[in-house]
This record gives structure tokens, C-alpha cells and sequence, in this order.
């Protein structure tokens, strides 16, 4: 029988993945023109970069190392680094998505393994509460963002109405003067043809 941890597995995949997470979120948060956005991606991405350095450490304390992924992080990266919306990425890499309120996660199955011990059940513990609390601020960041789209294609909606109505206006204005024009230059003619007879 081997010694090694039945959830090396589990403890190998969160530090990767949480690595890969606070790649692409600290170069999201480098290349936002949002002030919230960005601080609410520095946020996340301080937490996954510790995921990741304290699985890390931990797997070394169990006497292994970190096998990276096969995973390539180009794509996320470019995605996020590209000039797309942030609502866009937002929605490609399926953040708002990850906070499922009440429904069952992907972390309520974490602990059916009974043999993990408590150094590694304590950073369980607070790995998943942390990650939920950021599921919920990326959810709301996202409300945030959905609400300023709205907000600015209706203002957008209102403007090009404006800008109809004025251009409108002004047509109209444009067809008095002419006429307004052609009734004086009419009758200042007659006038002058009467005062010289």
C-alpha cells in the first residue's frame, strides 16, 4: 500500500489552476480602464496567487511537487489583454457564473475523502470559503457591468433621438428662413416698384 495521499490529486489541480487564475486576472487587471473592475480582479487574483503558492507548500510538505498541466494559459491571457469589453471577457471565461447561491458546487464533494489530514482540511477549509466570496464579487461586478451596458446603450438611444429632433428642427428652421426670405425679397420689390411710380 503507498503512503501517498489519496487527494495529492485535488491539492496538485487547485494549485495549478489557481496559478493560472492569477495570471490572467493580474494581466486583466493591468489592461482594465475600469477603476472597479480592476480592483475587484486585484482582489481575486492576490487570493488565487496565495492558492496557489500555499497548495504549493503543501504538496511539498507531503514530500511531492506541482506537475503543471498540460493546460495552455496563451488563451486566456490573450483574451484578457485583448480590447474586448470587460463585460465580454467576463462572460467568455463564465466568472459570473461560478457563484451558484444555494445549489450544490464543485466544492461540496471536497471533503467525502475522510483520510485528509488537518493541516491540509484547514486550508481546505478556508480555500473554499475564499473562493466562494470571490464567485459572489465576480457575480456582482458582473451585475455592475451588465447595468452600465444598459445604461450607456440607453443614453446612446437618447442621444440619437436627440440628434434626430435636431436635425429635424434645424430643417425646419432652414425651410422659414427661406420663405420668410422669399416674402420679404417679394415684397420689398413691389414696394420699391410702387414708391417709384
Amino acid at each position: 500500500m503507498s503512503d501517498k495521499p489519496s487527494y495529492l490529486g485535488l491539492l496538485n489541480a487547485i494549485a495549478v489552476a489557481e496559478g493560472r487564475a492569477h495570471a490572467y486576472l493580474t494581466a486583466w487587471a493591468e489592461t482594465t480602464k475600469s477603476d472597479d473592475v480592476r480592483a475587484v480582479l486585484r482582489k481575486i487574483a492576490a487570493r488565487e496567487g496565495e492558492h496557489a503558492m500555499t497548495f504549493g507548500r503543501r504538496i511539498n510538505e507531503l514530500g511531492y511537487d506541482v506537475r503543471p498541466g498540460d493546460d495552455d494559459d496563451a488563451a486566456a491571457i490573450a483574451l484578457v489583454t485583448s480590447d474586448r469589453s470587460d463585460l465580454d471577457k467576463m462572460e467568455t471565461l463564465k466568472l459570473h457564473r461560478l457563484d451558484r447561491g444555494d445549489k450544490p458546487d464543485i466544492f461540496d464533494d471536497f471533503f467525502k475523502d475522510h483520510s485528509i489530514d488537518i493541516a491540509t482540511g484547514a486550508l481546505l477549509g478556508r480555500y473554499i470559503a475564499e473562493e466562494r466570496d470571490s464567485a459572489q464579487l465576480f457575480k456582482q461586478c458582473h451585475a455592475l457591468l451588465k447595468q452600465a451596458e444598459r445604461g450607456s446603450s440607453v443614453d446612446d438611444d437618447r442621444l440619437a433621438s436627440l440628434e434626430r429632433k435636431v436635425d429635424a428642427l434645424c430643417g425646419t428652421v432652414d425651410q422659414l428662413c427661406a420663405a420668410v426670405t422669399a416674402t420679404d425679397s417679394g415684397s420689398n420689390g413691389s414696394r420699391t416698384k410702387a414708391r417709384t411710380k
